[in-house]
């Protein structure tokens, strides 16, 4: 039996891509990318995270431990990275100079003042990253509750800051059908969600994304896959160094980011690691370490 020929139709069959949300661009196509210094832009990323114990299950974010309530071992484990592991990154940070990007939960801003403050004085970026490590996003939430959300961790981070991110990164970088148009409206520049390229990339509906490599993050490495500190900071390492001849081959700048987290890389046995990254990176001129907000203002005027 022949097929109906109407099977062999696909309005969206073409070359690039089967859906309208950004158009088909591969790397070694795309006009070389200049930064302001170097030709790697190194783009440190910290989560600032705050989990609610609550009736029902701990964390409902995908990928952490659901265990009996109340769980205050694994909250406070978590809640280790805002009393002291946070500190240790904007020391060490401040060692060499280099700003970056903290991927900020509202609950955080609200609860730890001092952080934020600390953060923004060190001259570092606030991004949005939901109200909570429940503010999940996927597509089994209505369209208004999620607008409703966007919106309320923008206005919390805002009043408790005084500063309303141009960024936002989703808790475990999920979306829905709706979040890029939504975070348009809520009059955002950029998400750190998306995965698929190593430059800044525009959406059709002009939401930019900065991605936000989840292979080389901490979590990933050392968490998920058991390796050492020093492991983790090699494999940067080794990335930079590819970039950095990448760029020189292509005559086009790169970007490195660096996803850590405080309750992970910030304990005592494992932050030595992350400051010697830093001084070793800061050492290249190659490198310009950036906050995301800087490395899309630099692509953006270059577009």
């Amino acid at each position: 039996m022949s097929l109906d020929p109407a099977y062999l139709e696909y309005p969206k069959r073409r070359h690039g891509y089967d859906h309208d949300l950004y158009p088909w661009s591969a790397l070694h196509e795309r006009p070389p990318v200049k930064w302001p210094q170097g030709s790697v832009a190194v783009w440190v990323c910290v989560s600032l995270e705050w989990f609610p114990i609550v009736p029902g299950g701990a964390f409902a974010a995908p990928g952490h431990m659901q265990t009996a309530y109340p769980d205050y071992r694994h909250y406070t484990a978590r809640d280790y990275g805002n009393r002291v592991g946070a500190w240790r990154f904007l020391d060490a940070l401040a060692k060499v100079g280099a700003k970056a990007s903290f991927a900020t939960n509202a609950a955080v801003a609200e609860r730890y003042p001092e952080l934020v403050r600390a953060v923004l004085d060190g001259g570092h970026e606030l991004i949005a990253h939901s109200t909570d490590m429940n503010g999940t996003i996927d597509s089994s939430l209505a369209a208004n509750a999620e607008r409703d959300l966007i919106n309320d961790a923008m206005h919390r981070i805002k009043l408790a800051s005084g500063v309303r991110p141009s960024g936002w990164l989703s808790i475990a970088r999920s979306q829905s059908f709706n979040t890029l148009n939504l975070l348009k409206d809520a009059g955002l520049t950029y998400c750190c969600d998306w995965v698929n390229d190593e430059l800044p990339y525009r959406f059709n509906n002009g939401l930019i994304d900065l991605p936000l490599n989840h292979e080389l993050s901490d979590r990933t490495i050392i968490a998920v896959q058991q390796q050492s500190a020093d492991s983790w900071a090699q494999s940067l390492e080794d990335a930079f160094d590819w970039l950095a001849a990448e760029a020189v081959a292509t005559g086009s700048g790169r970007m490195l980011p660096i996803h850590v987290t405080p309750y992970i890389m910030g304990l005592p046995y494992r932050i030595a690691a992350f400051e010697r990254l830093l001084e070793r990176l800061a050492q290249r001129s190659e490198c310009w370490f950036a906050r995301g907000d800087q490395i899309v203002s630099s692509w953006e005027a270059q577009q």
